[in-house]
């Protein structure tokens, strides 16, 4: 249950932040601020979904790889990816080569090629919750893993035959992609 810790320039942050220099770096520039676009919410629901299970640590240092190998996330191109594609990525040393979230990265892509531009953005951001109704958190142990709008958005893309995406996945991206504040009461980084 710690709170905000100071780092090296002395400012509060998030603990999590402080264990390596990329957390940091992810945390003060990145972390909680507000995603929007189809093609930049695929790509972070697709590194949320091949987090799963494994440190965010990991992910964050092969991002690149992740981007390389998935055409930079571009929802059209990932959805044109064919069965060659799908074999080159299982051989990619500079991702995660795990073929069940590979089948659902490509089938996500494949579905969301049928929507209509702006829709992801929109679905997504609808499940935003209102910022007032949430206190800020003191320390780590306020921060949920799931909360009922990440239920709700997960839920919602498995409807859409999204795949791969669970309530605590949803609330990962969430937190990520500026839906929600999570930065602690006292982090310096809370409300950029």
């Amino acid at each position: 249950m710690s709170g905000a810790e100071p780092a090296e320039d002395g400012d509060l942050r998030c603990p999590w932040g402080l264990s390596t220099e990329d957390y940091l770096v992810y945390h003060d520039t990145e972390w909680g601020k507000p995603v929007h676009g189809d093609d930049a919410l695929f790509e972070r629901l697709c590194l949320e979904a091949f987090q799963s299970g494994l440190s965010w640590l990991t992910i964050l240092r092969r991002r690149e790889g992740f981007r390389r190998a998935f055409a930079g996330f571009s929802i059209s191109a990932v959805a044109e990816f064919t069965d060659a594609d799908k074999e080159r990525l299982l051989a990619d040393a500079g991702i995660i080569r795990n073929r069940a979230k590979i089948d659902a990265t490509l089938a996500n892509a494949e579905v969301l090629a049928g929507w209509a531009p702006g829709d992801l953005d929109a679905l997504v951001w609808s499940y935003a919750p209102d910022p007032a109704a949430r206190p800020a958190p003191r320390t780590t142990a306020d921060v949920p893993a799931v909360t009922p709008e990440s239920t709700a958005l997960a839920k919602d893309l498995k409807k859409r035959s999204i795949r791969f995406v669970g309530p605590t996945t949803a609330y990962a991206l969430m937190q990520a992609c500026g839906l929600v504040d999570d930065h602690l009461a006292d982090c310096v980084a809370r409300g950029r």
